[in-house]
């Protein structure tokens, strides 16, 4: 090719500011002005693992979608490998690529010498700025307060004009913890935007069927109708949509779950946005624009922005700075592994009601929001002791916006307490009372939430002592959990209650 190097696009570097010019990056230049678009399909990745069937959907779909948008200038190239297809589409020419999202991704076109690596794009934060921040690796706990402190002032967000936050508060979370409504089914609020499919889904599910048939690779879950937003134009309509109509309500429901209400006021822009097509400041300021406007109230503006400028930049954070080995970490020393009737996502098999609902929603959109992920699957996975790396790649596969820097920080230390509490304070576990009181999934349930003992017995009520049981001595040493041990000394039952966890193993619950 002659002219301008052409840029490499990966499958979630999708939006128009990763073609953007610029030459102030610290780790090179930005693509060249009116570069040639290489964007690369690679049959190994789905060859690898076993992905959920609509995530391989969405992530094809949204690539041959922006390779529709950018006509002639792209050469869009389907490969048995990455480097097979950057043969075919560049030869030996160089060409420019963003800092990938993953360390395989960043190996593998370090390796190559006709490829230039450019600053990451579709983040708020320099890695040097963090850095700073964080200083040695593991020296130190790295809590999301103070860095979402430094975040807020340096992008000038949710500010007074004295710099102070909003509201005199920077976090509002303990306003954002309302149970769900009595005797709603869902909440009052319109549902997500929905995309309308094309003749590109089409060919895309035509292409994993008959690969699939083939036996060229292999999938778990559900592919119906794509939920969510595979371009640009429906990723903008889907922030329009959320910040008019579900925003208002996301705050003070932040934290609660209905079972018939998967969404709740939910964004679900974590798909667009790890798929590069929304950029996270256009984001946080259209949620800070309608605050501003009375739209929306603080606690409601104020948690979104918590969500996307400081966790999302967080765990990216986190990905690079502790490096390959924090994926091994294993302060708990669990080592169970996955049972199959999880890692197949068989709802069918599980009577509690509440994870048997979860189950299903991963089964059928390979997506849920963020609590019955940390204090459903995550907090089961906890109690019986589920090896963290394995889980962590579980998460990967099986969520439509999971990557490998989202899952390491979310699993390893956020759910799972892998780290020994480098980023969390405690472990994330609760018994049936918790999911009772923050949810309705209790009330039909064959089990009793406030049942330790019998036929009726909350599982996750008799794995949560169990838990506690199991580690007494750390959670003991700890302020935020000490107590519970002391509760542990006087609850009646507990050699039973033991029993019984061991006697139900990995069998579902």
């Amino acid at each position: 090719m002659s002219g301008p190097r052409p840029h490499w696009v990966f499958g979630d570097q999708l939006g128009p500011h990763f073609l953007t010019p610029d030459g102030d990056g610290p780790d090179g230049d930005g693509p060249d002005p009116g570069a040639p678009v290489v964007m690369i399909e690679a049959r190994s990745v789905l060859r690898r693992r076993r992905f959920h069937r609509a995530k391989a959907h969405l992530v094809l779909s949204a690539m041959r979608h922006a390779a529709a948008g950018l006509g002639d200038r792209v050469r869009y190239v389907q490969a048995g490998t990455y480097r097979e297809g950057l043969a075919e589409a560049a030869g030996r020419g160089r060409v420019t690529v963003c800092h990938p999202t993953s360390r395989a991704a960043l190996r593998l076109v370090e390796s190559l010498p006709q490829v230039t690596v450019v600053r990451p794009r579709g983040f708020l934060v320099p890695f040097a700025d963090f850095r700073r921040w964080a200083g040695v690796p593991g020296e130190r706990r790295l809590l999301l307060e103070d860095f979402y402190h430094r975040v807020r002032r340096a992008e000038g967000l949710l500010l007074e004009p004295d710099g102070t936050p909003a509201g005199g508060r920077w976090n509002l979370d303990r306003d954002n913890r309302e149970p769900p409504p009595k005797g709603a089914a869902t909440l009052p609020v319109p549902p997500p935007f929905e995309p309308r499919e094309d003749e590109i889904d089409d060919g895309v599910r035509a292409d994993l069927d008959r690969w699939e048939r083939a036996g060229e690779v292999a999938f778990v879950g559900r592919d119906g109708p794509r939920r969510f937003a595979a371009t640009r134009s429906e990723a903008e309509q889907a922030l329009a949509h959320f910040v008019a109509h579900r925003l208002a309500d996301f705050g003070r429901y932040e934290d609660a779950v209905l079972h018939a209400d998967p969404w709740m006021a939910h964004s679900a822009l974590s798909v667009p946005l790890n798929l590069g097509l929304l950029d996270p400041g256009e984001c946080v300021r259209a949620a800070e624009a309608a605050y501003r406007a009375g739209a929306v109230p603080l606690n409601s503006a104020e948690g979104f922005v918590r969500q996307v400028a400081g966790w999302r930049e967080y765990v990216w954070q986190l990905y690079w700075h502790l490096g390959a080995g924090y994926r091994d970490a294993n302060r708990l020393g669990h080592h169970e592994p996955l049972p199959t009737w999880f890692r197949d996502l068989d709802a069918e098999a599980v009577t509690a009601r509440c994870l048997a609902r979860t189950l299903a929603e991963v089964r059928d959109h390979g997506w849920v929001h963020h609590v019955p992920r940390l204090m459903i699957l995550g907090n089961w996975a906890l109690q019986h002791g589920w090896d963290p790396r394995e889980l962590t790649d579980w998460f990967h596969r099986c969520f439509v916006d999971g990557y490998d820097w989202v899952m390491a920080a979310n699993v390893i230390g956020m759910s799972q307490y892998a780290d020994g509490g480098l980023i969390t304070t405690k472990p994330y576990t609760a018994g049936g009372a918790y999911l009772h009181r923050m949810s309705d999934h209790c009330g039909p349930c064959r089990y009793r939430p406030t049942d330790r003992l019998g036929p009726y017995a909350c599982p996750f009520t008799t794995g949560y002592w169990a838990f506690v049981d199991r580690h007494r001595d750390l959670l003991a040493a700890n302020h935020r959990t000490s107590r519970a041990v002391a509760g542990l000394r006087r609850l009646d039952g507990l050699p039973e209650l033991l029993a019984a966890e061991r006697a139900r193993g990995q069998s579902p619950p």
